[in-house]
């Protein structure tokens, strides 16, 4: 089912490969087409989003009223209206803890500096509408977003799925402002530009096809965005301590997402490499997305058998995964090799599925190797710092010269000029 190759050997550089071929996948014609999208809504507005909605989902798009999201929250099943009433409360919390607030101080010498710290005005949430609509996302986008402070924020979702009442019920528990059935690289641009109904927003998160994902790529620099993501990925590091029923189901928790997905073993015991490989079969077998599954343990699946652990921290470490789950017997005495992860999972009992629902932080996480340089979303995405500074006569006049020379150093004449008027006595 997967392919166990040791690490270092042609095979295991081939796994890699495949990996980066995973992220460069060719996307030409989505380019092209989401770039026409984009220019009529720029300049043709609710019109070009009405008539690619048509198009596209087969529906004019249009502004859900309070009373409809209510009455389609209230169809949740009781049962996962409570679990995601728990799961906001952990959310929040977690986000809570992170938040940075504004604060001032003396700086040296004399005068006062600091920063401003504060929500964005208005954010857009991205929420994909048939199998990928998930609640739990609407709350892991939604909840730093109020947490930071952010004054609205406006989902968009396609007509196709607009009464989906998890979605809704997420989208009332963590206090979405206004709610639009509109989908695809249309809502992306609208919510961009701003069109009709829709006002403009500063940022844009949450998942999407590649059209969405492509929309906000090419976006980016107008607005802000979260990231732009690509197929999911788990990566497991593993002794012969933990269950291989643990490892299989772990694994097969991120190929069932999608073809593309990767999860990936990392061992140092080939027994344990080959017992996983034996355990996928049986687990998969009972899959009801088994299909999807097979496929991406197929093309993007292995076991990696390693000499040693740093030698497998550097393999975490160049593939930068989205998840990193450590089941070894002691997994903390790895976590300092770690450079590279969307999220770390520790022990046996802390399953990735904890992270997606339950454990607090935000699920939006890096993927295709972003992890070396992208951090979870979290409340600090939706903050914006503005320095402040506050200098009187007495505290400015021991740094004027260095100010003056730097300035002149520079051919910025005015620059210099502007600190000799208040630092001397002669006047222009």
């Amino acid at each position: 089912m997967i392919a166990v190759v040791n690490a270092g050997t042609p095979e295991a550089e081939a796994l890699f490969a495949a990996q980066d071929a995973r992220r460069a996948a060719d996307q030409a014609e989505v380019r092209r087409a989401v770039t026409e999208i984009l220019a009529a809504v720029r300049t043709e507005g609710w019109e070009a989003v009405g008539r690619f909605s048509l198009r596209f989902d087969g529906a004019e798009p249009y502004e859900l009223s309070p009373e409809q999201r209510r009455a389609a929250a209230a169809q949740c099943d009781p049962a996962v209206y409570e679990a995601l009433e728990r799961a906001a409360r952990r959310i929040r919390d977690y986000q809570e803890k992170l938040l940075v607030r504004s604060r001032e101080w003396d700086a040296p010498g004399g005068g006062r500096v600091g920063a401003l710290v504060r929500g964005l005005t208005r954010v857009g949430l991205y929420v994909p509408g048939g199998t990928a609509a998930y609640p739990s996302s609407v709350l892991m986008n939604a909840l730093p977003a109020r947490v930071a402070g952010v004054e609205e924020l406006i989902m968009v979702t396609p007509p196709t799925a607009h009464l989906r009442p998890a979605v809704l019920a997420a989208a009332e528990l963590a206090g979405v402002d206004r709610v639009f059935a509109l989908g695809g690289a249309q809502a992306v641009a609208a919510l961009a530009y701003g069109a009709g109904p829709v006002p403009r927003a500063d940022k844009i998160v949450g998942p999407g096809n590649a059209y969405v994902a492509e929309a906000k790529r090419q976006l980016y620099g107008l607005i802000d965005i979260d990231m732009v993501a690509g197929p999911s990925e788990i990566m497991v590091l593993a002794d012969g301590s933990a269950p291989v029923s643990y490892i299989a189901a772990d694994l097969l928790s991120q190929a069932e997402h999608d073809p593309r997905a990767a999860s990936v073993l990392v061992t140092t015991d080939r027994t344990v490499a080959d017992a996983v490989a034996g355990e996928l079969t049986l687990q998969l077998a009972a899959l009801s997305r088994r299909d999807i599954a097979e496929a991406s343990l197929r093309d993007f699946g292995a076991a990696v058998v390693c000499a040693d652990w740093a030698e497998a921290a550097d393999i975490a470490n160049r593939l930068a995964p989205e998840h990193l789950e450590i089941m070894t017997e002691n997994p903390r005495a790895l976590l300092p090799l770690i450079r590279n992860a969307g999220a770390v999972f520790l022990g046996p009992y802390s399953p990735e599925p904890l992270g997606d629902y339950m454990a607090g932080p935000s699920h939006v996480l890096p993927t295709s190797g972003t992890a070396r340089f992208f951090s979870p979303l979290s409340v600090d995405a939706f903050l914006k710092k503005t320095s402040l500074i506050e200098f009187d006569r007495a505290a400015l006049a021991p740094l004027a010269a260095d100010i003056r020379a730097l300035s002149l150093s520079e051919g910025l004449d005015a620059h210099a000029n502007a600190i000799r008027v208040r630092t001397s006595e002669i006047r222009s």
